[in-house]
């Protein structure tokens, strides 16, 4: 069954332009992993410093898989979370 997550992410505004860059270098690495189905960064319209990721995976094991990721742990965890204001992430099984 096919895994999704959603993540909000919230910065300052003199922050977006890092989260932005790291966000899409993560989302061009994620989209050549074996469990990949989909991954999108979308800048909220109305909000800057807001970005929302969708992210498809072939299961929950491809995204573990995912989160074990040299790119991950280099552009999410060491370059996005330290300069995030918030973030939440909803995890669902998708029917």
């Amino acid at each position: 069954m096919a895994y999704a997550v959603v993540a909000h992410y919230r910065c300052a505004p003199a922050d977006a332009d890092a989260v932005r860059a790291a966000l899409l270098t993560a989302q061009e690495a994620t989209r050549n992993e074996p469990a990949n189905l989909m991954y999108e960064v979308h800048a909220v319209a109305d909000e800057p410093g807001g970005f929302l990721l969708y992210e498809r995976y072939t299961d929950a094991a491809g995204f573990e898989a995912h989160k074990a990721a040299r790119h991950f742990r280099e552009q999410i965890v060491e370059t996005v979370w330290p300069l995030l204001t918030e973030r939440s992430v909803t995890f669902a099984e998708v029917l």
